[in-house]
């Protein structure tokens, strides 16, 4: 059964709901996100939907790196990673700040896109991110200018391009990525 970790009334958008993944539930519905061509940066096209199950119940079972499922008015719309930087790779190209939280965003597709709608959901994932902490690091891939574009318009300073080494464990195998750093810290 997933958990709610946060609901935030956002003015003009909706009500957002962040619940983590239940690996067993949701492996379906991210299976269908993940494969379409629009998630090649997400990393898991070509994936079944028991390797999604798999990935998502190794991440469950982390403490330093948790899966939502974010719902807009009780519609799923998009997964939200978070993770604590000195246990992931990413602390090998930048220096970490006690209170840095890491985060990755998939919105998932939608039939009638809508003007300024990761803005909203950003809103409300930007509160939830720092809940007991200080500053926000994204990674997208360095070739998804649409990602750094939609960053940057929510108020993240951008940072250097980086490449993100590979990561090859018994559990989990993660290639190596060009990423253009992101940072959000609260005013």
């Amino acid at each position: 059964m997933s958990r709610t970790e946060h609901v935030q009334a956002v003015e003009g958008f909706g009500t957002v709901r962040v619940d983590r993944i239940d690996p067993e539930r949701h492996a379906d519905l991210i299976h269908r996100w993940v494969n379409e061509e629009r998630a090649r940066f997400w990393g898991m096209n070509g994936t079944t939907v028991e390797q999604v199950r798999e990935i998502y119940a190794h991440l469950d079972s982390l403490t330093t790196h948790h899966g939502f499922l974010v719902h807009r008015d009780d519609v799923p719309i998009g997964i939200f990673q978070t993770y604590d930087p000195e246990a992931d790779r990413v602390s090998e190209c930048y220096e970490v700040r006690p209170g840095d939280i890491g985060v990755h965003l998939f919105i998932a597709p939608s039939a009638a896109p809508e003007a300024g709608f990761t803005e909203g959901v950003l809103t409300a994932l930007i509160d939830f991110a720092l809940t007991g902490r200080t500053r926000i690091v994204g990674e997208p891939d360095a070739a998804n200018e649409k990602a750094i574009a939609r960053l940057a318009r929510a108020g993240f300073e951008l940072g250097p391009e980086v490449v993100l080494p590979e990561v090859d464990l018994p559990e989990v195998f993660i290639p190596e990525k060009k990423a253009r750093l992101a940072f959000y810290s609260r005013a």
